[in-house]
C-alpha cells in the first residue's frame, strides 16, 4: 500500500530543490497541489501509456504551480534528473509553466490564468463526440477563479452535460495580491457552481485518499467540481499559509530548515 505522506514529502522536497537550483518559481502554490496531483497520477488517472488517444488528460490551469507536476513526472520515471534541475532554463523540459511540445505527458500550454477550463471543456467536448471515455481533470487556483472566462466555460460544460469532465479549485485562500477573499470576495462557490448545474463536492486537499474518494463519486450526467480545502505552502511551517513565499525563494538557511522538515524533522515555527 502506497504511504501518501512519505510520497507527498519526498514530492515536496524535490519541487524545493528544483526551484531553489534555479531561482525561481512558485513554491507555496505547489506545495497546496501535490496530493491533488497524487491523487491523480497514483490512483485516479487511467495513463498506462503517454498514447494521447486513449489515456485521461490533466490540465494544470495554475500552470505556475508546474514544479509539483515535474516532480511528479520525475517520481514516476518520465522524466531525467537533469529535466527537473534545468527548471526554467531556455530549452528544457521543465519550463517555468506548463508546456504541451516539451513532454509527451504535458496535455495543455497554461499559465495566463482562467484558460484551462475551456481547455478542457473543449477536449471533453471532443472524447464524447469521437464515442470515447476518456476523463479530463483541471485543477484551478482559488484566486484563479477571478477570471470571467471560468464562468463561460463553466456554463458551456454544464450545458453540454460534459459528465468526462472533472476540475478541482486549490483553495488555500492566498493569491499574489493577499487573502482571495478581499481581492475578489466569493461568497461560496459550492452554491455558485451548483446553481449553474455543476455537481459540486469538498475534499481535504491534503488527504489523498479524501480526493480518490471524491473522484470516485463524481456525476455520470454532468460536470463535477471538486473544493479542496488546502494550505498554501503546505509541509514546511514558516511557509504555510504566507503570501510572502508566493514567489519568495529561500535562502540558504530556509532552504536547509524545510528539507529537515519534509525529511521529517520538527517544526521550527
Amino acid at each position: 500500500m502506497t504511504n501518501y505522506t512519505e510520497l507527498a514529502n519526498r514530492i515536496r522536497r524535490t519541487t524545493l530543490e528544483m526551484i531553489c537550483n534555479a531561482g525561481s518559481g512558485h513554491l507555496g502554490a505547489s506545495f497546496s497541489s501535490v496530493e491533488c496531483l497524487i491523487a491523480l497520477y497514483y490512483s485516479v488517472m487511467s495513463i498506462d501509456n503517454a498514447d494521447y488517444q486513449t489515456r485521461d488528460r490533466f490540465i494544470l490551469s495554475k500552470g505556475h504551480a508546474v514544479p509539483a507536476l515535474y516532480s511528479v513526472f520525475y517520481d514516476k520515471g518520465w522524466i531525467k534528473k537533469e529535466d527537473i534541475m534545468s527548471l526554467r532554463q531556455l530549452g528544457s523540459v521543465c519550463q517555468g509553466h506548463p508546456v504541451i511540445s516539451s513532454c509527451e505527458y504535458i496535455d495543455a500550454t497554461t499559465g495566463s490564468l482562467g484558460q484551462g477550463l475551456s481547455i478542457g471543456a473543449g477536449m471533453a467536448l471532443g472524447i464524447g463526440i469521437c464515442g470515447r471515455k476518456e476523463r479530463v481533470y483541471v485543477l484551478l487556483g482559488d484566486g484563479e477563479l477571478n477570471e470571467g472566462q471560468i464562468y463561460e466555460a463553466a456554463l458551456f460544460a454544464s450545458h453540454r452535460k460534459l459528465s468526462n469532465l472533472i476540475a478541482f479549485v486549490d483553495k488555500n485562500g492566498l493569491q499574489m495580491d493577499g487573502r482571495t477573499s478581499d481581492i475578489i470576495h466569493i461568497e461560496s462557490i459550492k452554491e455558485m457552481f451548483n446553481g449553474i448545474g455543476w455537481k459540486v463536492l469538498e475534499a481535504d486537499g491534503h488527504d489523498v485518499q479524501s480526493i480518490i474518494s471524491s473522484c470516485d463519486n463524481s456525476s455520470a450526467e454532468k460536470p463535477t467540481i471538486i473544493i479542496l480545502n488546502t494550505v498554501k505552502g503546505k509541509g514546511v511551517s514558516f511557509m504555510e499559509n504566507s503570501i510572502e513565499f508566493h514567489m519568495k525563494i529561500p535562502d540558504s538557511r530556509e532552504y536547509e530548515l524545510a528539507l529537515s522538515e519534509l525529511n521529517g524533522g520538527a517544526d521550527i515555527s
